[in-house]
């Protein structure tokens, strides 16, 4: 029997990865009936999910912090079933919340959604520093290979573009990593207001705290999958004492590490498949739009 070993190659990483993410329990989770007032947060991944769910969940519960994994409270609709969580149970507080990272065409129907945009480079170099050390052997692969090998598929493109006519309706609240990072207390007060959670003085000083960096790094066992790793230790040959904190550095800016070359690719599947359909020449002027 083959002992258990982290994945040593991108193709390795893609089987090993989806004998956890099966079809079996994304059809089971698509099958959510949602209710009017449930919140789904719905980022592409590595764009702001865990911080959104941590304010979320900050705000209805005026700050609980007795879970062991973000993912308990609010559940993961992909894996949610694998995982053993009844995603029709009632939850700690009213609205119920999800996390998901489907997009539009394919999302279950019927609540509201929070959707976060980031840097396509920034979220791919994020996505390899949180597979390393979990579904990839550390110095295996390179950064340059993982973010050009996710260029390929293309799913950031396509999630972007199912959510970017969802913009503006009254189901959706449609953010930009970047512009939480610069005014986190406005982007409390919209998701506050979005969500229908009346915030006083007390609950913004709280959830400005609860979702800060350093409170986050402090309880980054919380925020690690825990649940999930330890699925992927038991049935997908994954070694334990993986790393896989989602609470690293919350910055942006971090594809200017890529070489010249997966920059310059960025730049072209960015041209063929925003610029061509949604007219905006870089990731910078559709944020702007927002405005």
């Amino acid at each position: 029997m083959t002992e258990p070993h982290r994945p040593r190659s991108l193709a390795e990483m893609e089987e090993r990865t989806a004998s956890v993410f099966t079809p079996a329990s994304i059809k089971q989770g698509l099958a959510l009936k949602l209710r009017p007032t449930d919140v789904v947060i719905t980022p592409y991944g590595k764009s702001g999910t865990t911080w959104t769910q941590q304010i979320v969940h900050t705000l209805r519960t005026r700050g609980d912090m007795d879970f062991d994994d973000i993912s308990r409270v609010v559940p993961w609709i992909e894996v949610s079933p694998l995982l053993g969580i009844d995603l029709d149970a009632e939850q700690k507080a009213n609205p119920r919340a999800f996390k998901s990272h489907l997009s539009w065409d394919v999302m279950p129907k019927g609540g509201r959604y929070i959707n976060v945009v980031r840097d396509p480079g920034d979220a791919a170099v994020s996505m390899f520093k949180f597979q390393e050390g979990w579904f990839l052997e550390p110095g295996a692969v390179g950064v340059d290979e993982f973010v050009q090998s996710t260029l390929q598929h293309r799913r950031y493109y396509h999630h972007l573009k199912s959510w970017w006519p969802r913009r503006n309706d009254e189901d959706v609240l449609f953010l930009a990593y970047e512009k939480m990072l610069k005014d986190t207390t406005a982007t409390i007060r919209r998701i506050a207001d979005f969500v229908g959670v009346e915030l006083d003085a007390e609950l913004l000083e709280l959830t400005e705290r609860h979702s800060s960096m350093a409170f986050m790094l402090e309880y980054k066992d919380r925020f690690d999958d825990a649940m999930l790793r330890r699925y992927s230790e038991e049935h997908a040959g994954i070694p334990p004492g993986s790393d896989s904190a989602k609470v690293r550095e919350g910055k942006a800016g971090s594809r200017v590490t890529l070489s010249a070359e997966t920059q310059a690719m960025l730049d072209q599947v960015w041209a063929e498949e925003i610029t061509a359909t949604l007219g905006f020449a870089d990731y910078g002027s559709l944020v702007a739009s927002l405005d």
